[in-house]
């Protein structure tokens, strides 16, 4: 019998995400309302399962997702620069009657979800209210990049959607480009040189090779209108 292997993203030196344990893959679509506000996920494609693939980091493969080599033709410089703090102690607190919410601009990879009802920090003030309870709960479950996090008035305990492991390529048809790498569920994500970033409930991971915050998204893709078709 062959054991499982633990779900796991391994950061290679200047290549691609290793990733192992049979993670699902997935494509999402941001979809927008009238307003041209982010209002839901759409998956609309489902990758077939691995036990483990390879994921394009330098944004120039021709088989995206997947990697295909082309980070050493382009001698990508996929130098590591994020911070391996605990979220906790970097993101700054905003207190409200019902609940609490921790922001980290630096994770901001521009999905702008949390433009809707208004803005998910002025529900934080009128959060006594059950339905702008609910509303700033989802915004915040919806912030792929983990950024927003909605917390327990007294006990500040996180409250999370309830992710299984998984990987989505999310693409932003509203503004024209494709986004980052959406990892779901707590996976373990080791860096090139073998430390651990901070487990979490959701991350997002640069694929276009750009963003000054390796390896995790910093918006930058929407700056360069990065489209994983071309």
């Amino acid at each position: 019998m062959v054991e499982k292997k633990e779900a796991r993203i391994v950061i290679v030196k200047d290549g691609p995400y290793l990733v192992s344990g049979n993670v699902p893959l997935a494509k999402e679509v941001a979809i927008r309302d009238r307003k041209d506000v982010p209002e839901e996920w759409k998956q609309v494609e489902k990758y077939p399962d691995q036990d483990g693939y390879a994921l394009c980091r330098c944004g120039a493969s021709k088989n995206k997702p997947y990697c295909d080599g082309s980070h050493s033709k382009i001698d990508f410089d996929g130098t590591e620069t994020a911070s391996h703090q605990p979220f906790s102690e970097v993101a700054e607190r905003y207190e409200g009657p019902g609940f609490d919410l921790l922001d980290d601009k630096e994770l901001c990879a521009g999905a702008q979800f949390c433009h809707r009802a208004g803005g998910i920090w002025g529900l934080v003030q009128v959060s006594m209210d059950p339905k702008a309870r609910q509303m700033a709960i989802e915004i915040a479950g919806q912030c792929p990049t983990g950024r927003l996090v909605v917390c327990e008035k007294g006990t500040g305990k996180p409250i999370e959607p309830p992710f299984e492991m998984s990987i989505t390529v999310l693409e932003d048809p509203g503004r024209n480009c494709s986004g980052p790498l959406w990892v779901k569920g707590g996976i373990p994500i080791q860096s090139a040189d073998g430390a651990e970033y901070e487990i979490r409930n959701r991350v997002t991971l640069c694929r276009c090779g750009k963003s000054s915050n390796k390896p995790f998204c910093d918006g930058t893709h929407i700056s360069i209108r990065f489209k994983d078709d071309e």
